[in-house]
């Protein structure tokens, strides 16, 4: 008696490929979690004005441990590792607007 393939092959094939859409998807959308900023002036706190050159920023999203100046994060465009205290940059972050 012979038993005939019912398809588990090509699920098996749906499957793989469904998988691989969503880790692609995962990684085209992670790469777009930071933003462009064009040059711009600045006004001094004391006086005067500083031009601020164009650069690239992590994508503001309200989560600090994301941050490419959070402590131990790498910043993908310099390859620079963020230095600092955690505990430090934490009450900075959330003490920003008081």
């Amino acid at each position: 008696m012979k038993i005939q393939d019912t398809g588990g092959g090509a699920m098996k094939k749906i499957f793989s490929t469904l998988v691989l859409i969503l880790a692609i998807f995962g990684l085209v959308t992670s790469s777009f979690a930071d933003v462009s900023v064009r040059g711009h002036l600045r006004k001094n706190p004391k006086g005067g004005w500083s031009w601020v050159p164009p650069h690239w920023r992590s994508d503001p999203d309200g989560n600090p441990f994301n941050n490419w100046s959070f402590p131990g994060n790498v910043n993908p465009h310099t390859g620079k590792v963020a230095p600092g205290n955690p505990d430090t940059y934490l009450r900075h972050y959330y003490n920003r607007n008081r």
